[in-house]
């Protein structure tokens, strides 16, 4: 498995391809979710498919949630401990999009903050059916992650998941260009 990893404050921030329901050695995984916490398509029904019906019944309990807004859930199936829920922007709708898509980053990390959770891995949020470009929105995701890292106290895992080559090699690129 290809990966890049840099160490900040406590943490460390690997950018890594694979698929976002075989993380077996993180505490929490995150969905790029719809509003009302239902089975969707892309990351949210592999997901959903791979945690069973439970998981959804849970969550939408949790709903609806407005763009940049984070719910935890329990993961049901899958071999986690947590879902961590976060609803992305719709790019060119929900605008500043790049605000939109930093809370969804911050308010996960909060989550496991508050959960003390050690570790989490992320999907590329928006960067599919929500339209949001990888090469925009890699960077603001790298960056958010960064900045937060000196102040966490029990998350020192962090896993951004790439489903395929060619966002693996822009998260890459945007991890390297944090420092230039």
């Amino acid at each position: 498995m290809e990966k890049e990893k840099i160490l900040h404050g406590n943490a460390c921030l690997e950018v890594t391809m694979g698929d976002i329901v075989q993380q077996h050695d993180v505490e929490a995984i995150v969905n790029a979710a719809n509003a009302f916490l239902r089975i969707g398509g892309g990351v949210a029904g592999a997901i959903h498919k791979a945690a069973g019906p439970e998981l959804e019944k849970e969550a939408m309990k949790k709903g609806p949630i407005k763009p940049g807004e984070a719910v935890i859930t329990s993961a049901h199936k899958l071999p986690n401990k947590y879902v961590i829920h976060v609803l992305g922007p719709v790019y060119d709708r929900d605008v500043p999009h790049d605000k939109f898509l930093a809370k969804c980053y911050e308010n996960a990390l909060d989550l496991c903050e508050e959960y003390k959770i050690t570790s989490i891995a992320f999907p590329a949020i928006s960067t599919g059916a929500f339209g949001y470009p990888v090469e925009e929105a890699a960077p603001v995701a790298l960056r958010t992650i960064y900045v937060k890292m000196p102040g966490l106290k029990h998350l020192k895992s962090i896993r951004v998941v790439n489903f395929n080559e060619s966002h693996f090699k822009v998260h890459q690129e945007a991890l390297k260009n944090l420092f230039s």
